[in-house]
């Protein structure tokens, strides 16, 4: 939850300067810097003891559902890819700040033999899993389908639809009664534009993933969720997931006018990890800003 004693946040607005990274992207480059709640994000045991595995946890909303994890009282473990080491590494200082047990669990979430393995080494750090939340994503857009690669088109369907499942599935095995996973989705599985073809099919694929396997789960007790998030302020958008003119305007179109900032959309995920929602699976909830997407 947030600071009760704080004000009204007054979160940034666009125009925002333009700032080309190179994929995947930094927080720590982007100006404004996101708020993933380093310093907003008030804990209140919610999670005490519990397990979690979180794919992209080094930045964006992944980042913000570790600090918020580590608050509430779980021990962590992160999966990033080794380029983001320097995001990770503060995340990772965030979380033991809380007294939690941090783990850094750097790979390309694109190979089977890998997600397999990440599965196994966060289990042994941890001490087991309570929860797994599959964020790590790829965004990459392209004006034209005659323009979009195959190579690029396998790279977003490996990192968004592929590596839950290998994941997920190497998981499963494991997991006991009251166990959740917690998929990452998005506004664009729904009103998809059209410059993020590929990305768009592959957050329709999270949100069948999602309910399917909440049917099939059920019966072990095991709950199956997704969030689906509208414009949100993370290195994906200036690491090439929009064109820098975007970039600028990023997020002015929402009720709101702003995109949402990490830190607002963690307490979802928390609330799909506690016990509070033991009635809750095959779910997507949205956060969009106003636009009442769902």
């Amino acid at each position: 939850m947030t600071n009760p004693e704080q004000k009204l946040p007054h979160f940034p607005t666009p125009p925002f300067p333009e700032q080309p990274q190179q994929a995947p992207g930094l927080a720590s480059e982007m100006k404004p810097i996101p708020d993933h709640g380093e310093t907003r994000y008030v804990g209140s045991g919610r999670l005490a003891g519990k397990k979690a595995l979180i794919t992209g946890g080094d930045s964006g909303i992944g980042r913000a559902v570790a600090i918020a994890y580590a608050r509430e009282g779980a021990d962590v473990a992160i999966n990033f890819l080794p380029q983001e080491e320097s995001d990770a590494e503060a995340v990772i200082a965030l979380i033991k700040a809380e007294g939690r047990n941090a783990v850094a669990l750097p790979g390309d979430v694109r190979s089977e033999t890998f997600c397999q393995q990440l599965v196994v080494d966060a289990m042994n750090a941890l001490g087991g899993l309570d929860i797994l939340v599959n964020n790590a994503g790829r965004q990459q857009f392209c004006e034209s389908i005659e323009d979009l690669t195959t190579e690029a088109f396998d790279d977003t369907f490996k990192t968004n639809v592929y590596a839950p499942f290998w994941i997920t599935k190497a998981a499963v095995p494991h997991l006991k009664e009251g166990a959740v996973i917690i998929n990452t989705t998005s506004v664009q599985a729904y009103q998809p534009s059209d410059i993020l073809l590929d990305y768009a099919q592959t957050k329709a694929c999270n949100v069948a993933f999602t309910k399917s396997l909440a049917k099939q789960l059920g019966k072990k007790g095991i709950r199956v969720n997704a969030v689906a998030p509208g414009p949100y302020w993370t290195p994906l958008q200036a690491s090439g997931g929009q064109p820098q003119e975007k970039v600028k305007a990023f997020g002015e179109s929402a009720p709101l006018g702003r995109p949402g900032q990490p830190v607002e959309i963690a307490p979802l995920y928390v609330l799909f990890a506690s016990d509070e929602s033991s009635f809750a699976s095959g779910q997507v909830w949205c956060s969009d800003g106003g636009t009442g997407t769902l």
